[in-house]
């Protein structure tokens, strides 16, 4: 039977084909029952040795059995336990790590049955948890060498200040150096912490009305050094909005997208964000879009530049750890936002949020 619940099923577990071929054979068993009732009561063996004719009966009926239970066992292995096999053994191997095991589609004339269709969901499975340990040795190797190398500077630098014979002046350089690498391990550690309990939804942030584009002007203002150092143009155009959102985490995502337009901006450069309220068909939504005349970056890059720890190879790639971005997917996400990209390649980015008023 169709599985009504489940719009990709589209077959039966035994086709008709071979419901009609165990029909018919069942029927010529039937049929020769008969023949062989028949056969007997014309002889008058049913009269003259009935014992005989009981004993034929019998094996008869006991073969008609046996051929049933047949039929029945094929059956069952054939659509039901082999399928049950094949899923119980691939899962064993995912559970022993092997995520790389898939399964062969059941059916050969591209209809699915209910079995196709779990076949298809635990191969999707496989390929999620493949992914998944792919990020996860990724992360550990990325976190690993983003943590390593702070601490590099930070014990090689201590150790050249036991120097007492070093000027002031090389004193007070190499502190400022040990300062700044010690300020981008806390960034990254504070990072890591934001993104984990992003995704264990452990944040909690209260619902409630406020001031959008107060928050904007309030985030663009701690940034006014670093424009001022890289003499970047800064503009601003919003519109006075009030949201009902959760404004510590909306603060998580404009910190970083203003962040990293500074970061990939040359000095001399230009950043823009706007604050509108755009409408579709359905409702209103505001828009917020940060845009910078930096480096830009090509569509392989744009299609990763959301993914945890990922760099794309700019010259500036080096000054962060990758994890920006993918803190403001996973805020989007939880808010039930959208954040795209669109850059060119040396003509600069323009990263857009949508949200629901």
């Amino acid at each position: 039977m169709k599985n009504k619940t489940d719009s990709r099923v589209n077959a039966s577990y035994v086709s008709g084909k071979e419901y009609a071929l165990y029909f018919f054979i069942l029927a010529a068993f039937s049929g020769f029952h008969m023949w062989i009732y028949g056969a007997l009561e014309h002889s008058g063996l049913m009269e003259t040795n009935t014992q005989l004719a009981i004993n034929t009966l019998i094996l008869y009926v006991m073969a008609t059995a046996a051929l049933l239970t047949a039929v029945i066992a094929f059956i069952r292995d054939r659509f039901f336990i082999n399928p049950i096999k094949k899923l119980s053994t691939a899962t064993r191997d995912i559970a022993r790590g092997d995520f790389s095991v898939r399964i062969k589609p059941w059916r050969n004339d591209k209809k699915k049955d209910l079995f196709d269709v779990m076949i298809d969901d635990f191969n999707k499975m496989a390929e999620e948890l493949a992914s998944i340990e792919t990020m996860k040795n990724e992360f550990i190797a990325n976190v690993s060498h983003e943590i390593k190398t702070p601490l590099s500077i930070i014990q090689h630098y201590t150790t050249a200040l036991r120097n007492e014979s070093m000027e002031e002046k090389e004193r007070l350089e190499y502190t400022q150096t040990i300062l700044e690498a010690t300020q981008k391990l806390s960034v990254l550690v504070t990072n890591i912490l934001k993104l984990s309990k992003l995704e264990n939804q452990e944040i909690v942030s209260e619902v409630k009305p406020f001031d959008l584009s107060e928050q904007i002007r309030r985030c663009s203002l701690n940034f006014a050094d670093q424009f001022e150092q890289k003499n970047i143009s800064f503009e601003e155009d919003l519109d006075e909005i009030i949201i009902n959102s959760e404004a510590n985490m909306l603060e998580i995502v404009w910190n970083n997208l203003i962040s990293n337009a500074v970061k990939f901006t040359e000095p001399g450069g230009k950043i823009y964000i706007s604050l509108k309220v755009q409408q579709d068909s359905i409702q209103n939504f505001v828009q917020v879009s940060v845009t910078d005349t930096g480096c830009g970056m090509d569509e392989a890059i744009r299609k990763r530049i959301f993914d945890k720890f990922y760099q794309g190879e700019t010259s500036r790639s080096r000054e962060g750890n990758g994890l920006g971005l993918a803190l403001v997917k996973k805020t989007m996400d939880l808010l039930g936002g959208t954040v795209t990209a669109d850059s060119t390649l040396e003509h600069g980015s323009t990263f857009t949020v949508c949200l629901k008023i």
